[in-house]
């Protein structure tokens, strides 16, 4: 595993803070394609662990970054505290600033129809000088692989947005770059709802304080499956790597302490 990196029940996470996320993310796009960014909380890996694609495709990508209040306690629980927390959410707006202060073209893909055109919208009315390259409900399912590849490739976007939620949208990336060979694609999961004012995001204090999962829970009881994966079952696998670790005499990463 690479410097910087740390494990988390066998899915790498990069220490990483926002700025510097932005940092690389513009060396990648000046790089030229492809790239991949993962946006990595609880739910990604409780969901890596039960399907060997995603966690390949969570292994590979380029970064990693922790996105999930739970990411940053495991961490600190495993030894091998992260400095900070980088959203989704908060990693689109700093890539579209970066994109209308350098000229990047973005392109965003995915959402219920008409929200990623509304998302876009917002995007505009703060950075006027974006440019967006395109908006597309389109399919995560692989049939429509094709003539998604055409629309993006018409546009050229040195951004792909691409919003399928976990892990429809990491294994449409991982599948369809090679084709459409784009600098940089992430997948931004309810985004381009909460900028278009579709579903409401937790107050700060609340992510803050690390309780946005009961937020979610409020707002969208049916999401509770997805929430005891997310905080107790993800919490137990964790105290259980945490143990086997400290028994071993060996850090999260693997290296002998």
């Amino acid at each position: 595993m690479r410097s910087g990196r740390i494990d988390i029940l066998g899915i790498p996470i990069d220490d990483v803070t926002e700025p510097e996320v932005v940092a690389r993310a513009a060396a990648m796009i000046e790089a030229g394609g492809p790239h991949q960014i993962c946006t990595v909380n609880p739910e990604f890996i409780m969901e890596a662990r039960r399907h060997p694609a995603f966690r390949a495709v969570l292994q590979a990508s380029d970064l990693n970054t922790p996105d999930g209040f739970g990411v940053l306690l495991a961490a600190r629980w495993l030894g091998t505290p992260l400095r900070g927390r980088v959203t989704g959410v908060e990693l689109t707006q700093r890539l579209a600033q970066l994109a209308a202060e350098r000229g990047y073209r973005i392109f965003l893909l995915g959402a219920g129809p008409g929200v990623a055109e509304a998302a876009a919208a917002v995007l505009l009315q703060r950075w006027p000088r974006l440019q967006i390259a395109g908006c597309y409900a389109g399919s995560p399912a692989p049939e429509a692989d094709e003539q998604q590849r055409k629309i993006i490739a018409a546009a050229r976007p040195d951004i792909l947005l691409v919003a399928y939620g976990h892990p429809r949208q990491e294994l449409w990336i991982a599948r369809n770059q090679p084709f459409v060979q784009v600098p940089l694609a992430m997948g931004v999961g309810g985004t381009f709802d909460y900028l278009a004012g579709r579903v409401p995001r937790a107050p700060q204090v609340i992510r803050r304080l690390g309780l946005e999962w009961a937020f979610r829970l409020a707002v969208q009881p049916a999401r509770w499956r997805r929430i005891i994966d997310a905080v107790p079952a993800f919490a137990l696998a964790v105290l259980w790597q945490g143990r086997r670790g400290r028994e071993s005499g060996m850090g999260s990463d693997g290296a002998e302490k």
